[in-house]
């Protein structure tokens, strides 16, 4: 699926949205830094810049009370039947451990 956002403006977007977690719940960023386990510095190059790792990235969230959200919103989406035909044909669908693209 093609998207319409670069990367470049989803870490922006990303860092905003998780620096004003933060402030919603009046942490500085030393504060969230100690709570979270991500070093102070790390969380000053994210908030400023969008580049960090996903460890420390989950960490933060964790402490914000962000993550079980973030496992939520990139689960796999399960369709809904319509009719027992849809359910049949889905049955024989082998689920994919591999994808066949470079």
């Amino acid at each position: 699926m093609l998207s319409l956002i670069s990367v470049a403006i989803a870490q922006e977007k990303i860092a905003k949205n998780t620096r004003s977690q933060r402030l919603e719940m009046a942490l500085t960023q030393q504060g969230l830094a100690e709570r979270s386990g991500v070093a102070l510095p790390t969380l000053r190059k994210f908030e400023q810049k969008g580049f960090i790792s996903l460890e420390s990235f989950l960490k933060l969230q964790m402490a914000l009370g962000g993550l079980e959200k973030i496992i939520t919103a990139i689960e796999p989406k399960i369709s809904e039947f319509s009719s027992i035909d849809e359910v049949l044909k889905t049955n024989k669908k082998i689920t994919r451990t591999k994808g066949n693209r470079k």
